[in-house]
Formats: C-alpha cells, structure tokens, sequence
C-alpha cells in the first residue's frame, strides 16, 4: 500500500457527566484521530484509494500511561509517519508490517495502534472485508458492560448503578481506592444482588493492603483488576495466592510477551485486553490467542473511545476467548454526541459492525464540531 497523506486530527468531546477514579476526574475527552489516505493494491492488479481512521487512546495527561495525547501528537509527526513513508519506498508498507515498522521507535504503543488501526481500516474498506471478519469474530454482538467511577456518596453510586441496569448493562465495574472499596461494593451488593460485579482498583494497592483487599472475597466478584503496580508481575502474583477474588491485570500487560510472563507467574486469572495499550489489535489478537491456549479469561476495556474506537472494540470482544462482558458502552454512556453515528445498547448487548472497514466512519460536520487542531502530512514525491 502507499499512503498518500495521513491527517491528525485533535477533538474535544464534552462528556456527559464528570467521570473519576484513582487518577482524578475528567469532564471531557481530548481525542487524537487519525485518518491515513492511501492507496490499496487489489489482488487483479487495480488500485483502490481509500481512508482509514484510526483512534489513539492516550489521555490529555500520563497518569494513566506515560503516553498523552500532546506527546503522541508529537512522536507521530516526527517519528512515525516518516518511517511509513519511507518504508513504502521500498514497498514494504502494510497494515501487517505496520508495527515492525515502526519498532525501532521505543514505547508509544498508543500511538502506534492509532496508525496500525488507520492503515487496517483503510485495507480493509478497499477489499470491502469487515475489521471483525478479519480479526475472527464469531459473534455479531457483545455483551455491554459499564464502568462506573468513584462517587461522591454511597446513596449517588447506588442511584447510577441502577440507571445504568435500568440502561439494559449486563455487568457493572466499579472503580476503587483506598477509603472508597469495602463499603462502597457491600452496598452495590446488597441492594442489587447476584449482578455480574467487578472492581477496578487502578494500581492504588500495595501488597500491604493484602488483608485489606480480601475482604473483597466475600462479594463473590468476577474479578479485582490491577491492584498493584504496573510494573509489580510478582507481587500481584504474591497478592492472587492470598485471595479468592480472581486477579486480573490492565496496566501490567503491554505486549504477548508480558501477557505469557504474568500467565507463567500466576499473576493473571483473567486479562484485560486494550489494543491501544499493547501497540494495536494485531497484538490484542495474539494476547487473546495467547491467554486462551492457557485457559485465562479476557475481556476487552475500553478507553472512553469515540465510535470509532468501540467499532473496532466491538470487533475485537466478538472473538471467541471473550468469555467475559466488557467495557463496551452505547456512546450515550459519555457522550451527547459521539463522532460517528451512536452505538445502542438493545438487549444488553451492542451490535459488532459488519460495513467493510470499520463499519463505521465519522460524521464530517460533527468531526469540525469538535475538532480543535488539524495537520496534514502529506507523503514525499
């Protein structure tokens, strides 16, 4: 393939209601969007011009990462696109080789996935195949799950939690932090009975909180995401032998190779898959290949994305080692007005896209809505 330019483009989405967990509190999304314009070879011989978007998950700070979205505005500009484009002079550019490519550039995983997803997207618009047919979906729908962020009371979380089974979610993730755990979960229990109930801790843990923490066994939860550090494979493999609450780990698993050292540690019952956050979905897909020859559970998390980004996540939850509902929210969710055309929930389920690419693209009149920085680079003659 040949990009004839690639275009980054940054949003600012307004979200519906503040959104807090260990990291703070964010009122609205600062989205980087990335549309790659190519052109695609076809199997004939003919040529086929296309776009592909493409979603970076980076926050507008690193708290949650060290990436953002200034920073990776910056590393796509100066160092990624100018790799694709000279690896095309060689005609050794594709979706597939996207990520070889650009290896020699250290981290900025989710600024890599933005233009993994983009040149994917753009490929397969031109053969007319869907992102989920090409990953190997065997669903055309997904369980919705929903995150809920830490409340300013316990009678707030009660009243959210059940708009949002009112909503028709089928499982409900509840962010947690010292001082805002026990109570908050025996209450979410005790008023709504045997929903499918998860926590999320962020990595505000330390193994020292171990007797604190299992005091969560007696929820009976689907699981206890990230507790401790990032960086901590053992500890959290230490902390998994102390509870019965399945451990499952997000921040600590970046690549396949992490994935099979914590599954080798017993660190990971359970394993949350985000395709920004391991460098793209070709990784996501080898983590849940991976995890499933070893029988561990995944789900796929999500990062507040656009349309764009749940389509494609969407796709992703639809493979079989899905066992578990994820964080795949109708946009009403966060936003009043998604960029492309709304994800509904209907039967506590969100539809896998099935339109050639994506399945979906953006509404140009609502993309300048929110855009509030746009560059164009064009590829050198």
């Amino acid at each position: 393939m040949r990009i004839r330019s690639v275009e980054l483009r940054t949003l600012r989405l307004p979200l519906v209601s503040p959104f807090t967990t260990s990291f703070g509190t964010e009122t609205e999304r600062q989205a980087l969007l990335v549309a790659v314009h190519a052109t695609i070879p076809g199997a004939d011989g003919r040529t086929t011009k296309a776009t592909g978007w493409g979603e970076c998950v980076a926050g507008s700070t690193p708290l949650y990462s060290s990436e953002y979205v200034g920073g990776a505005l910056e590393v796509i500009q100066r160092f990624l696109v100018p790799r694709l484009f000279e690896a095309q002079q060689f005609d050794q550019l594709s979706a597939e080789t996207a990520a070889e490519t650009l290896s020699a550039v250290k981290g900025h995983r989710m600024a890599k996935a933005a233009l993994e997803m983009a040149l994917l997207d753009a490929t397969l618009r031109a053969r007319g195949e869907s992102f989920a047919h090409y990953l190997g979906a065997v669903r055309d729908r997904v369980p919705a799950g929903v995150s809920v962020g830490i409340q300013d009371s316990i009678p707030q979380l009660l009243d959210t939690v059940a708009s949002y089974l009112d909503a028709g979610y089928v499982r409900i993730k509840l962010k947690i932090k010292p001082g805002w755990d026990i109570e908050p979960v025996r209450s979410v229990r005790e008023r709504f009975g045997d929903i499918p109930l998860q926590v999320d801790a962020n990595a505000a843990y330390t193994l020292g909180d171990a007797a604190h923490l299992r005091r969560l066994d007696e929820f009976d939860l689907l699981l206890i995401e990230q507790p401790l550090a990032e960086d901590d494979l053992y500890q959290h493999a230490r902390l998994a032998e102390r509870m019965r609450t399945p451990m499952c780990l997000d921040e600590s698993v970046v690549s396949a190779q992490a994935a099979a050292v914590a599954i080798t540690l017993g660190a990971a019952a359970v394993i949350n898959i985000k395709a920004g956050r391991v460098g793209g979905y070709l990784e996501a897909r080898r983590i849940h290949d991976l995890a499933r020859a070893h029988g561990i559970a995944v789900w796929c998390g999500g990062m507040i994305e656009t349309g764009l980004g749940r389509g494609a996540n969407a796709a992703l939850a639809a493979l079989p080692g899905f066992t578990l509902p994820g964080d795949i929210s109708g946009s009403d969710r966060f936003y009043l007005q998604d960029v492309t055309e709304p994800f509904v929930i209907k039967d506590g389920h969100i539809a896998v896209p099935t339109g050639p690419g994506l399945g979906v693209e953006p509404i140009p009149e609502i993309l300048d809505e929110f855009t509030v920085s746009r560059v164009a680079i064009s590829s050198p003659r």
